[in-house]
């Protein structure tokens, strides 16, 4: 992703694109945490967490993104 912002020559990092994303799902939407962290697909570090953690939420995640996308294209 820095790669691809540089070739662009878009002054921004990606950690600017997952800050405002984070933010804007805990601010203007009714979205759980768990969903916005899955749509990342970071791995869970807790192994507890993990063992636990049995679903990918892909419905849910789906429906956020079609929410970011009609957030980002009006925005």
């Amino acid at each position: 992703m820095s790669e691809l912002l540089r070739w662009l020559r878009i002054a921004a990092v990606p950690h600017g694109f997952r800050s405002r994303f984070r933010d804007w799902v805990a601010e203007e939407t009714e979205h759980p945490r768990e969903v916005a962290e899955a749509a990342f697909a970071h791995k869970v570090r807790n192994p507890i967490e993990a063992a636990y953690r049995r679903r990918d939420l892909f419905e849910r995640r789906g429906q956020l993104m079609d929410d970011w996308e009609a957030y980002s294209v009006n925005s």
